[in-house]
């Protein structure tokens, strides 16, 4: 059998200008050399400890031989701005570079999770830069697709779960996009799946997308809108494996359920 080691960890971060947390799972065979790390992104109202505790990965990640990563979803502590509400401030960082204030100071997320926590978790963790993956959940799942869209020499493998998938269609990202970023609708394009994959164009060689989504999700038509990245993927060629689980919901026993078809489909990109 296989092991590894989940901790957890604080350090300050330049880029959120506050202290700022991540766990990992570390498992025995970076003992001996570099692995793959697969980088989970939670959702909204999450810290890093959700995926850590709920999701079930350590066993497979053990076996598969993967470095985990989950990072917090946004900046926190006095310093940092807040709002009323579950979807803006702490709490929900949206995984994008805010340019308008107070929220520019702090919520850089992208640069965060794509930068900053990078050189520090491959100062610290045998991991293999070469071989990296992305994945989330909800928000999170917004946050992998677009983060793995805008840097595909360094992510070889996305998945999400439940994704928000067209941000500038669906309220949650039309009320981030507007605090975050102002009023200039083509700047929200940036951090939109469905915009960049039209963007970047023709897609057949690209690896290919695994999405779960739950039917009986209560955020599934107003905020999360699959048949969208669905039309998006087929304009371009882009291979996308969709799967509607009936009777599976939003919750952390969806992701629990199906978390090992998503860490083999990276293990097998990444691996080959």
């Amino acid at each position: 059998m296989f092991g590894g080691t989940v901790a957890y960890h604080q350090h300050v971060s330049e880029t959120c200008q506050c202290d700022m947390r991540f766990a990992s799972f570390v498992p025995e065979q970076a003992t001996k050399q570099p692995v793959p790390v697969v980088w989970w992104l939670s959702g909204l109202t999450c810290t890093e400890d959700n995926f850590t505790v709920k999701a079930g990965a350590q066993r497979i990640a053990a076996e598969l031989g993967l470095i985990l990563i989950a990072p917090d979803i946004s900046p926190r502590g006095y310093v940092v701005p807040d709002a009323e509400g579950y979807d803006i401030g702490k709490g929900a960082g949206f995984y994008l570079d805010a340019t308008n204030a107070p929220w520019n100071t702090h919520f850089n997320m992208y640069s965060y999770v794509t930068s900053e926590l990078p050189e520090l978790v491959f100062e610290q963790f045998s991991g293999d830069k070469l071989c990296q993956g992305i994945m989330g959940h909800s928000m999170g799942g917004h946050g992998a697709l677009t983060i793995w869209l805008k840097n595909l020499e360094t992510y070889k493998s996305v998945s999400a779960f439940a994704p928000i998938c067209a941000p500038i269609q669906c309220p949650w990202g039309e009320k981030a996009f507007s605090t975050y970023l102002g009023s200039d609708k083509e700047s929200w394009k940036n951090y939109d799946t469905c915009e960049l994959l039209r963007a970047k164009g023709e897609a057949s060689q690209r690896s290919e997308i695994l999405v779960d989504q739950g039917m009986s999700d209560d955020f599934l038509e107003e905020q999360l809108k699959p048949e969208l990245l669905e039309s998006a993927c087929a304009s371009v060629g882009q291979k996308l494996n969709l799967r509607r689980q009936d009777d599976y919901d939003h919750s952390y026993f969806f992701i629990a359920s199906f978390i090992e078809d998503h860490l083999r489909h990276h293990a097998a990109i990444l691996k080959s």
